[in-house]
């Protein structure tokens, strides 16, 4: 009775099930990019900046920091990983009464199946949902197709997303380029971008990433020479990633903004990926910035000083008596001083 009670429930369950064959056709918003004539960055747009990238351009220590932290049997399990299943159930029955957050065993592609398809409700009949659906994309996908939407799709803190322009925000460089320790750190941060934030909260960014670290070498991606060396490296987060700027570009970056818009589409313009080279030569531009200055302040400073448009006594209770004074349109507070 157990069984076909089973039975009939995942049978309703099935019938609701979104279309995994969707995810052959998924193309993520990607984030467009303007260039300078020289071929330096000037401006982007996205509501979710994101670059795509395939998965062989995607080096294997770098996949083996995030299979190490999120999936280890990932080449090997079916859609769901029943062994860390297992356990994660009785590490959750040991802590019952205890107030610790349960512990999870969703597998990448549990992770897919939940992130392309289904909601985050924390539910039974979510997740079974989401374990219904890793079987069926397992059975549709290749692994390193699977591999390859997980990591351009999650979301890496610091309004990141997909690993190639969290590799950009946190060390400003191409994947490529990413050490052992820095591929760790971005695999450790997944777990929580606020709790492992670098500028907020570095002493837990760097255990995380050194349980990581120790992860990899466990699992035959870094020898344990090159985790010990990796362990003791700094966090090393260059900075935010910011539009490198260019002296006076602020006016053009957004004319070619609107005549974007206008040619393709809001849609294209923030979620198509386009790549653009422009015009602009940010070293006549920073020239004619420059020249633009000098004159205006010859110009200022050959008619003289001009005297103060009032005066007050410092004396006492100043404020009342500067709030009666006139504005002045040329200063950059709008009150004379």
């Amino acid at each position: 009775m157990v069984a076909v009670g089973l039975g009939v429930y995942l049978n309703n369950v099935a019938k609701d099930l979104p279309d995994y064959e969707v995810l052959a056709q998924y193309t993520p918003p990607v984030t467009t990019r303007v260039y300078a004539g020289n071929g330096e960055l000037m401006a982007e747009y996205a509501h979710e900046r994101r670059l795509f990238l395939p998965i062989d351009a995607i080096p294997m220590r770098v996949r083996g920091a995030f299979l190490s932290a999120e999936d280890k049997n990932f080449y090997s399990h079916p859609g769901v990983d029943v062994v860390g299943l297992g356990r994660a159930i009785i590490t959750n029955v040991r802590n019952m009464g205890t107030g610790r957050r349960p512990v999870g065993a969703s597998t990448i592609t549990q992770q897919v199946a939940k992130n392309f398809l289904l909601s985050s409700d924390q539910t039974i009949e979510r997740k079974v949902k989401e374990a219904i659906l890793s079987f069926r994309i397992e059975q549709a996908y290749s692994k390193d197709t699977i591999l390859e939407l997980y990591l351009n799709e999650v979301y890496f803190g610091l309004n990141a997303y997909g690993v190639a322009d969290a590799a950009l925000t946190y060390f400003d460089k191409p994947v490529s380029d990413l050490t052992v320790a820095e591929s760790a750190y971005l695999a450790a941060v997944l777990k929580g971008p606020a709790n492992y934030d670098p500028y907020r909260h570095p002493d837990a960014g760097i255990e995380r990433r050194n349980w990581v670290i120790s992860r990899m070498a466990e699992n035959g991606y870094i020898t344990a020479e090159e985790a010990e060396i990796a362990r003791a490296e700094p966090l090393g987060v260059v900075s935010t990633h910011k539009n490198r700027p260019i002296a006076g570009d602020e006016y053009y970056a957004e004319a070619v903004r609107r005549e974007l818009k206008d040619e393709y589409g809001e849609e294209m313009l923030y979620e198509g990926g386009l790549s653009v080279r422009t015009s602009l030569d940010p070293k006549m531009q920073s020239y004619a910035q420059k020249a633009l200055r000098d004159g205006l302040i010859r110009y200022d400073e050959a008619a003289g000083f001009r005297g103060p448009i009032a005066e007050a006594s410092i004396s006492g209770d100043w404020g009342p008596e500067l709030a009666k004074m006139p504005l002045c349109g040329m200063c950059p507070t709008g009150i004379s001083r």
